[in-house]
């Protein structure tokens, strides 16, 4: 695969019912600890307070053209977080590093935060490659996420 092959682009609303659709596959809901939303939550929570909101940052990853996830940064208070997903077809191919490449000359917002479950050690090996640093433990209900921080170059 050729780096042409991954893109970003403006997340539409279209993509939607995708993204809903990754995000309720059961070996990623296992492998992120994130519970998957009925599809009315998905989708308001998804028009106000991704699309709908600014300060969000949101694309969407393609391959050949075809949605394969997002990526997203947000403010929760004074931190500025990025999260993403990718449907399971295009685990394991190196998109996740290309896309995330991109889309880290977009955000440049530093410090940059990170919190994937401890136990997704894919996600937090991509983190580590981009330059994320581990800067602690956090709970999210019962589970543990790995707080991950990149810093100003």
């Amino acid at each position: 695969m050729s780096d042409d092959d991954v893109r970003l682009r403006d997340t539409v609303e279209t993509d939607l019912d995708l993204f809903l659709a990754y995000e309720h596959d059961p070996e990623a809901a296992r492998r992120s600890r994130f519970e998957p939303r009925t599809r009315e939550a998905f989708m308001s929570h998804w028009r106000t307070r991704v699309l709908g909101d600014d300060t969000v940052l949101v694309r969407t990853v393609t391959v050949d053209g075809v949605p394969a996830g997002n990526l997203v940064s947000w403010w929760e208070g004074e931190r500025r977080f990025i999260g993403y997903w990718f449907g399971r077809p295009y685990w394991g191919r190196g998109i996740g590093t290309k896309a995330l490449t991109r889309f880290l000359e977009l955000e440049r917002t530093r410090p940059l935060y990170a919190d994937p479950f401890t136990g997704n050690t894919a996600s937090i090996r991509l983190l580590e490659r981009h330059g994320f640093h581990h800067q602690g433990t956090v709970h999210h209900g019962d589970d543990a996420h790995t707080l991950l921080v990149l810093h100003a170059a």
